[in-house]
């Protein structure tokens, strides 16, 4: 009988763009056709975003990215000042990097394993890679407790997701050094994830409420939508860096929409990149094209450009393009996150 050792052996390296030069390769893209050159041009856009000092850049993470190799790609760019606020599924901040971030790791796998077998080893698989069940269950137990501890009422994600951030700097160790997670907590950097329940966090919750079925913290998502509207209405020039599609997508684009009926005249996001295997044919939104969500009045068709790739693929160049041009050397750093802290206090 096979043990869980057999498979939870060969650890998922994360790509470190900061010792890949990739903007010969970008460039030499841009002179060719097809999704090449789409990519190219949607990294000219990213690297135009960290150029324009009155713009906000948003970064919406959907999909496995995390736990396929990706989290150092996201990680430098929040502690680079490359990305101003987060906008998230729940699954890639809490059970793929706040997941490592308390020592656990991703396993290299195969889509033709036996799922009865990795079931039985309790061993879960997302596509080719591991991740050990018991030690989710541990991530699981760690929101509760984090839960747990804080104020009884209604928090928005941001705020959940800012605590989880100072755990990490009060019980963490070398091991959070390339935790995005840590890294916006210490730079002010605000994650979003408006579907907060559908990840370990949501298991946390299920324990801490149960315990705690009179006086328990529970999730405002309409608090996470003022919040980033707010985000919007402070900035005029706004750009979008969007991963995969869904939740984190729709919400990032419709903020443009939430500020015009709290404002009147809201511009809609200057700069807007989206990479993509999704299909627009279905009418589904995460393949739904940026120049679509113009007729919205969410997107400005100026500097816009859909990349149709898998993510692990086109967001190392994209993110490494823009890296390598070193835009973000001067670029001020924003620290919206003072924005809600403020307002707190105020209040």
């Amino acid at each position: 009988m096979p043990t869980k050792q057999d498979f939870l052996h060969t650890v998922v390296e994360h790509l470190d763009m900061k010792t890949l030069d990739v903007v010969p390769l970008v460039e030499a893209m841009e002179k060719t056709a097809f999704s090449a050159r789409d990519l190219a041009r949607a990294a000219k856009i990213y690297d135009r975003m960290l150029r324009d000092e009155e713009c906000a850049v948003i970064l919406t993470l959907a999909g496995s990215l995390a736990s396929a190799g990706l989290k150092r790609v996201v990680h430098d760019m929040v502690a680079n000042n490359m990305v101003d606020a987060i906008v998230s599924t729940g699954a890639v901040v809490v059970d793929q990097d706040f997941f490592e971030a308390l020592g656990f790791k991703h396993y290299q796998g195969s889509p033709d394993a036996d799922d009865n077998l990795l079931r039985e080893l309790a061993i879960d698989r997302i596509y080719d890679t591991y991740i050990d069940e018991d030690e989710l269950r541990v991530c699981d137990e760690t929101c509760g407790n984090i839960f747990d501890a804080l104020e009884p009422r209604p928090h928005s994600s941001r705020e959940l997701i800012r605590e989880m951030g100072r755990w990490l700097e009060e019980n963490g160790g070398p091991k959070v050094e390339d935790s995005f997670v840590y890294a916006a907590y210490k730079r002010d950097v605000p994650i979003f994830v408006p579907a907060f329940s559908d990840c370990s966090a949501g298991f946390g919750f299920v324990t801490h409420q149960t315990k705690n079925p009179d006086r328990h913290v529970s999730i405002d998502s309409a608090k996470d939508f003022l919040e980033l509207t707010r985000i919007k209405m402070a900035h005029k020039e706004t750009g979008i860096y969007m991963i995969g599609g869904g939740v984190p997508k729709n919400f990032t684009q419709d903020i443009v929409v939430a500020a015009d009926l709290l404002e009147g005249d809201a511009a809609m996001h200057k700069y807007a990149i989206q990479i993509t295997v999704a299909d627009e044919r279905d009418g589904a939104l995460s393949g739904s094209t940026l120049k679509e969500a113009s007729s919205w009045g969410k997107v400005d068709q100026s500097y816009e450009q859909m990349v149709y790739a898998e993510a692990t693929l086109a967001m190392p160049l994209v993110s490494g393009y823009a890296y390598g041009k070193g835009a973000w050397k001067g670029r001020a750093a924003k620290r919206l996150s003072r924005m809600f802290e403020s307002a707190k206090a105020e209040g």
